[in-house]
């Protein structure tokens, strides 16, 4: 049987970076925020695994620290089609960090700024009304950060005829891969989706893919399958998949709403991350949106209480419009052979269109 337990303060559902982000700032302005959880330590997302310039110095604000936690540096990014790479210096040095090192130190900076943690499986939202597995609230506000899988009550739409699925293999660490991603970000283009490739901070590779849903059925509805005709088309890309990859762990999500965000809400929910707005993952910014739009909805929540959650949630919409334009343009792109073809070529001749397009996906 649920027990209806009483709050004291706002409720966050999801210890991912957004919720976490919320409840710190939150914690820090007087309040008495409850993180809930399934899991009572951080697990290892799918996505999420290389943290931007941006989101690096959001971090900061938060008390976290990429580069204390070993995040692997990064200060160039490879882009792979047909032909030879093309290679693009960052203006300022990323970081490669799993989501269990991001996600356990920003959960311990919550807990420590004055946060509680539940931990409970919650399956429902009825406005204010949560409902988990063995409790139950009945919040004044509601901060909604549970990634990019939805609950009931809370769905995104999904229209794409051929949605964009999400797969992701950790690979064993090499002095291969070490040398070949040393400072560097990779992101491997083909017909279908893209690929990005970066060391996390105990040297294992993260592999991440955005494919067309098409692609996969094609390859028997098999990751694995999908991974070697990738690499058999791919010479580069195979380069990345040393002996031993196939018996690797392959983690997946399904119809992702790519270029989706929310432009409005009920007074007391905020939604965050994901559950906000859904940026491609080229772009690398998910987890730059999802601690902006946690300081957001804290911040507004301070000043404002339940009541400011509808401006908040425009605010935000207007704010990552731009971003999510660009990337999903960037996207479209990368996903054609043909075009990609003809990007790569003038970006070997001009890099700074390349940079353009990086700096126009950032959050400003």
């Amino acid at each position: 049987m649920r027990r209806e337990d009483p709050l004291k303060g706002p409720l966050v559902v999801g210890a991912g970076p957004a919720g976490c982000a919320a409840a710190i700032v939150l914690a820090r302005g007087g309040a008495k925020p409850l993180l809930v959880d399934r899991d009572a330590e951080a697990g290892d997302a799918l996505c999420g695994g290389f943290l931007s310039w941006r989101t690096a110095q959001r971090l900061h604000g938060l008390g976290v620290d990429p580069e204390t936690l070993g995040g692997h540096p990064i200060e160039r990014l490879l882009l792979f089609g047909e032909g030879r790479p093309v290679e693009i210096a960052l203006p300022q040095r990323a970081f490669g960090l799993s989501r269990k090192a991001l996600d356990t130190a920003l959960r311990e900076s919550a807990l420590a700024a004055g946060a509680e943690l539940a931990i409970d499986t919650v399956r429902q939202v009825e406005g204010l009304h949560v409902t988990g597995r063995a409790h139950e609230w009945r919040a004044e506000s509601l901060f909604l950060a549970t990634g990019k899988h939805d609950l009931r009550g809370t769905a995104r739409p999904r229209s794409a005829k051929d949605p964009a699925l999400g797969l992701r293999v950790r690979l064993a660490p090499s002095s291969g891969l070490a040398k070949r991603l040393a400072n560097t970000i990779e992101l491997h283009l083909f017909d279908g989706g893209y690929a990005g490739i970066v060391l996390q901070e105990d040297g294992s590779a993260n592999v991440c893919l955005a494919v067309r849903k098409s692609l996969i059925g094609e390859a028997g509805a098999n990751p694995m399958e999908l991974l070697a005709r990738l690499a058999a088309g791919h010479p580069h890309f195979a380069l990345r998949l040393e002996a031993g990859w196939r018996e690797a762990r392959v983690d997946t999500i399904g119809s992702v709403p790519y270029g989706w965000s929310a432009q409005a809400t009920e007074p007391g929910v905020f939604r965050l991350g994901d559950q906000a707005a859904v940026i491609p993952s080229l772009a690398g910014e998910g987890i730059d949106i999802a601690l902006a739009s946690g300081i957001a909805a804290a911040e507004a929540w301070l000043t404002g209480a339940a009541e400011a959650a509808p401006a908040y949630q425009q605010a935000l919409h207007e704010r990552v419009r731009g971003p999510l334009m660009w990337a999903g343009a960037a996207w479209g792109l990368a996903e054609r052979p043909a075009i990609t073809r003809l990007g790569l070529a003038a970006a070997r001749l001009a890099p700074g269109l390349i940079s353009r397009l990086v700096d126009a996906t950032r959050l400003h």
